[in-house]
Formats: C-alpha cells, sequence, structure tokens
C-alpha cells in the first residue's frame, strides 16, 4: 500500500498554524496601539478586545476620570467601523436612541429617521445617568440585533455593540441598571487607577484626543467580521465544558453568593473564552483562557448573600475560580 507523502500530512496543519500566527500578529497590532493611548491597561484593553470579538457589549464601570470614553472611542478607531456616541442624561428619551417616524407633508406619510442606534459600534456613555425607561430603550437592541418601532422592526448594522459607561452607583444622579440590562453584556471591566509610571507617561504625552484622531484603523470590518467566525469555531473540549458547569453550579450552590450564574453567563464565559485564546492565536481553549475572562463576565452577575459586601474582580477570583478545581 502506497503511502501517503509527509508534506500532503503536514500542509493542512501549517496552514492553520500560519493562519493563527496572521491572526495573532494583527489583534496584538491592535492591543499595541490601544496601549499607546490608555497606558498602562494592557490587560483591561485585551479583556474588551475579546469582548467585542466574541459578539458581545462591554460595561466598563468606573470613577469619572479615568478613561472610559477614551476606551471606547479607541476601540472604534482602531477597528474601522461607524461609531456613534449618546450621552446618557436624565432627560434623555427612547426616541432620542432608536429614532422616530416623521410625517412629511410632501409624501403624505410617515417615514422613520434613525436614531444614533443604528452603527456599528454605540457609545452609551455614563448609561447609569439616565432613566430606566431611557435605558430599558437598549433591551432588544443588544438582545436581538433589532428595534421595533411602530410595530415595525428595523435591524442593526452588522457587527453591532454596545460599549456603555457608568460611574459608581452611589454617586448622585445615578439609577442602577436592573439585573436583566446588565446580563446583556458580555463583560463588566474597571479601569481603575494608573500605576506611577503609567500616570507619569500620561502626564508627559499630548492630548489623548489628538492622538485619537491621528490613529489609523487596524482592522477593517470585513476583518472583524471574520475574526468573529474564527471565534466560533475555536475548538472547547468536554473537559472544559465540566469545568465551565462546575464553576456555574457551585456560584449557584455556594452560600456567600445570593444569585449565581444563569446559563446566560456560562454562554458568554465560553464566547470570552474562545476570543482569548484566538487573540493568543490558538484554535483552542485551554483552562488558563476560561481564568482569564472569568471575573469579567461573572463580576455584574453574581450577588453577594452579605449585601453590605460588593463584588469585585479579586472577590470573583477568590471565591469562585480558586473554589473550583482546575481539570
Amino acid at each position: 500500500m502506497s503511502q501517503r507523502p509527509l508534506e500532503n500530512i503536514t500542509e493542512p496543519r501549517l496552514r492553520a498554524t500560519a493562519a493563527g500566527e496572521a491572526q495573532r500578529a494583527l489583534l496584538a497590532t491592535v492591543i499595541k496601539t490601544a496601549e499607546q493611548v490608555v497606558f498602562g491597561k494592557s490587560n483591561e484593553i485585551r479583556l474588551a478586545l475579546a469582548c467585542l470579538l466574541a459578539r458581545g457589549h462591554l460595561l466598563i464601570e468606573d470613577l469619572p476620570g479615568v478613561g472610559k470614553t477614551t476606551l471606547a472611542h479607541l476601540l472604534a478607531r482602531l477597528m474601522g467601523v461607524e461609531f456613534q456616541r449618546i450621552q446618557f442624561t436624565s432627560d434623555l428619551l427612547p426616541a432620542d436612541v432608536l429614532g422616530v417616524y416623521v410625517y412629511e407633508r410632501d409624501a403624505a406619510r410617515f417615514t422613520f429617521h434613525p436614531g444614533p442606534v443604528f452603527t456599528n459600534v454605540v457609545l452609551a456613555d455614563e448609561i447609569n445617568r439616565a432613566t430606566p425607561r431611557a435605558q430599558s430603550a437598549l433591551l432588544e437592541a443588544m438582545e436581538e440585533r433589532q428595534v421595533t418601532i411602530e410595530n415595525e422592526t428595523h435591524g442593526l448594522p452588522q457587527p453591532f455593540f454596545v460599549i456603555a459607561t457608568q460611574n459608581p452607583s452611589d454617586q448622585i444622579g445615578t439609577f442602577a441598571l436592573p439585573e436583566s440590562q446588565l446580563d446583556r453584556f458580555l463583560m463588566c471591566i474597571s479601569l481603575g487607577y494608573p500605576d506611577r509610571r503609567a500616570e507619569r507617561a500620561l502626564l508627559k504625552a499630548p492630548d489623548r484626543r489628538a492622538a485619537l484622531s491621528e490613529l489609523a484603523p487596524v482592522l477593517s470590518r470585513e476583518d472583524l467580521l471574520e475574526l468573529q467566525d474564527k471565534v466560533d469555531g475555536v475548538h472547547v473540549s468536554d473537559a472544559l465544558l465540566d469545568y465551565v458547569q462546575d464553576l456555574l453550579d457551585y456560584s449557584r450552590r455556594a452560600p456567600q453568593f445570593g444569585c449565581g450564574l444563569s446559563p446566560r453567563a456560562g454562554l458568554a464565559l465560553l464566547r470570552a473564552a474562545r476570543a482569548w485564546a484566538l487573540i493568543d492565536g490558538r484554535n483552542h481553549v485551554l483552562p488558563d483562557d476560561i481564568q482569564a475572562v472569568l471575573a469579567s463576565v461573572a463580576v455584574h452577575r453574581v450577588r453577594p448573600l452579605d449585601a453590605s459586601r460588593g463584588v469585585d474582580a479579586a472577590f470573583i477570583r477568590e471565591q469562585l475560580a480558586n473554589a473550583v478545581p482546575i481539570p
């Protein structure tokens, strides 16, 4: 029996490896370029990128002035997609977000005028300063990538992301996001204060608005859609599926949690881990990938039984990630 030539056996594997390296290099360029504007936040930049590659929406929660809005602008610019910013205030109405039908006298009919949500990246700036009525305008858009107005459904452009910033809930003039809204965000991250070295670089650097305006896109819309499709193809073994289920089960049974992780949270965790693996140029998920994204996927979904205690990434790692054995 004739043997198959060695080069024919290895060629598909080599092609896959080369493709993975090309993707890793491209995404590494995105991260490196972002680090030129947002200093000292490499892990947060990577988490935000993984969230968007996984077709997720991102919530950035932190104090004013630490770079939340800058990061959102930066991601949209590097991806080369259309971008709209909505400043959420207490007088914002759903029509200000979604659009409205206007009667045109010449045509003798009502015509739909799309709102700022009809774009690729929506920055919902200070989302918790708007009333619950205005916040709810994004629910259908975030879940189904469409909006329904006057019994007519309008599809949204693809890709579609919401990047929302929110100030701490104890600040004046904020309205807490309901759990149904929070659960639609794949990830929640915080930037925090920069370390001394990063802050010195920030103080010495030119104005960040000018730096943003000079940046050229690293990805195109087509690149982004292709990378999202690649994320769907990243392999997750049965052992890692068991690990994800163990994490979900523990969050629901642990006495320190009043509210555990939902099945939607499990799906979000898998999508985020796949995207994290893709950024590394791999076509399979490792336990480290799940560990890397777990806190950001879970921090806004679980609630501690002790209501006086807040939930942060350190709490998630201590109470959840360290309690469930890695396969």
